[in-house]
């Protein structure tokens, strides 16, 4: 997990960098569309992988009964669960952006930096790196709550957090013109559809079912061993 954002910003700054000075503004634009693609993934995936394992990993471990026991709302405990996926994610993301923006800045060529520091590409990172982290998060904790294995709740949760990508993308690589206009729109839908998201992962959240399903579990797992060779009414006195 600490190798993806050093990956997706390793990428980004060696496609730039590889841009000569006689680039056509086609390929410019093209190649600036991948390294916001690649920014936009930390906050995508990173959290799609952390929150798949914020229920379904403490059901395993045996401490999310002591924590639904208490008088916590559910809404409360996964907001909680979200927001401790959400702020380390939005400080990586920045921190990584701003190192990007700093090689650019220091790095590469006049052309290629004033197309990359345009106002409505910063802008968009800025504002969708907290709204995609939000989606992947509540797609998360969504597919934890129903699934019984680690590994497939973080599979099925990061491909969860690959669709809002499709509209970033298409921006990013000049499809759709990141206005200011747009990029608000559609900032206002993400947040909207995150909180959506709070309310209806709350309803489908049964803490119930979490505890006497692990307890089930337990019991179905238990086994009785007898002696070798020993009746099992004796066994069993």
């Amino acid at each position: 997990m600490t190798i993806m954002p050093v990956l997706f910003l390793v990428l980004p700054i060696t496609d730039i960098f590889t841009i000569s000075a006689d680039a056509s503004a086609g390929k410019i634009d093209k190649l600036i569309g991948i390294t916001v693609l690649y920014m936009l993934l930390i906050p995508a995936m990173v959290p799609a992988a952390i929150s798949a394992y914020a229920v379904i990993g403490e059901r395993e471990q045996g401490t999310l009964e002591p924590v639904l026991t208490t008088p916590v709302r559910r809404e409360e405990f996964l907001l909680g669960k979200a927001l401790a996926a959400l702020i380390p994610t939005i400080v990586i993301s920045y921190v990584m952006f701003g190192i990007f923006l700093g090689a650019v800045a220091a790095f590469a060529h006049p052309n290629v930096a004033s197309d990359i520091f345009q106002a409505p590409r910063i802008l968009a990172q800025l504002l969708f790196t907290p709204l995609l982290a939000g989606w992947s998060i509540w797609a998360g904790i969504a597919i934890s709550s129903r699934s019984s294995d680690v590994r497939v709740s973080q599979q099925l949760g990061t491909l969860a957090s690959l669709p809002p990508l499709a509209v970033t993308s298409l921006m990013g690589f000049g499809v759709i013109q990141p206005t200011l206009t747009l990029a608000l729109a559609l900032g206002a839908g993400l947040l909207a559809i995150d909180l959506l998201a709070w309310r209806l992962v709350s309803t489908m959240f049964n803490g119930e079912r979490l505890i006497t399903g692990a307890k089930a579990t337990a019991r179905t797992t238990t086994t009785v061993f007898r002696p070798r060779n020993l009746p099992e009414e004796a066994s069993q006195r």
